[in-house]
């Protein structure tokens, strides 16, 4: 695979961490306007960085856009006198539908939109993925790529702001729930790294025993409570103080802010 990411900000980086250590790799162009920020790069004999977008374009295959989305149509149309019939655009920016992309570089281009999150940059993403009715022909092409840094859904573009919500900006909810459980395991006596060590590893334990079991959280949360005892007695008391129903809240509240998002 020749590919180029345009825009290798947090998530662009991300992206580029997960393909580096795939085999399937031919080349991998990064554009950055300033690339001194991505240096960290030129230690991968396959990694080409540089400023110059059209470089990249002409030297790749696939073309992996993680630019903001104000910028995207203006970049869109400089670079529409490049592509070819081979192009893959795939798409990671919030709020542009593929309806517009399609305006701007035409209903014949194989184009992909997906909603990875930084997890790739350590092989744990979680990635959905919508395509147009030519880019289903190369869904099995966005698929490989994004299995080398997780895992794939394939889902409707309409569910993709949802997606983005739950994958995207979970990650910094989950974050902040192993902020607040270290913080009381330090109330607890624990040192700080003590603490963080502790609160990280369960949370992996228990996301690894739900994906391994496939059960359902209830069926391991009645495996370690037991009457009287302290687990149900902490899990009420968080029930008490709405901790379900602060993170639904939570999760809507980052749905309707993401529908008010339109790139301009």
């Amino acid at each position: 695979m020749k590919v180029a990411i345009i825009g290798a900000g947090s998530l662009g980086q991300s992206i580029a961490k997960g393909l580096v250590t795939t085999d399937a790799l031919t080349s991998l162009y990064l554009t950055k306007r300033h690339i001194d920020s991505i240096k960290e790069f030129n230690v991968y004999d396959k990694v080409t960085l540089t400023s110059d977008n059209a470089l990249a374009v002409k030297k790749a295959d696939i073309l992996i856009f993680a630019i903001q989305p104000r910028h995207f149509e203006a970049i869109l149309k400089t670079i529409k006198p490049l592509l070819n019939k081979s192009h893959l655009i795939i798409s990671v920016i919030t709020g542009f539908a593929i309806s517009r992309i399609e305006d701007i570089v035409g209903k014949d281009n194989y184009i992909i939109r997906s909603m990875p999150n930084t997890a790739a940059s350590v092989g744990q993403s979680m990635t959905c993925i919508s395509a147009n009715e030519k880019g289903k022909e190369k869904v099995s092409i966005a698929k490989t790529i994004f299995d080398s840094m997780g895992r794939t859904m394939e889902i409707p573009e309409e569910q993709l702001q949802a997606a983005t919500v739950i994958c995207a900006s979970g990650i910094a909810f989950w974050m902040r729930l192993i902020r607040a459980t270290t913080q009381g395991a330090i109330q607890l006596g624990f040192e700080a790294h003590e603490a963080h060590e502790l609160a990280m590893q369960t949370c992996f334990g228990a996301a690894t025993l739900l994906k391994e079991s496939g059960k359902h959280p209830e069926e391991e949360i009645d495996r370690v409570t037991t009457p009287s005892g302290c687990t149900i007695e902490g899990l009420n008391e968080m029930e008490h103080q709405g901790l379900s129903s602060s993170l639904i809240k939570g999760i809507n509240a980052s749905f309707e802010k993401i529908n008010q998002i339109k790139a301009n």
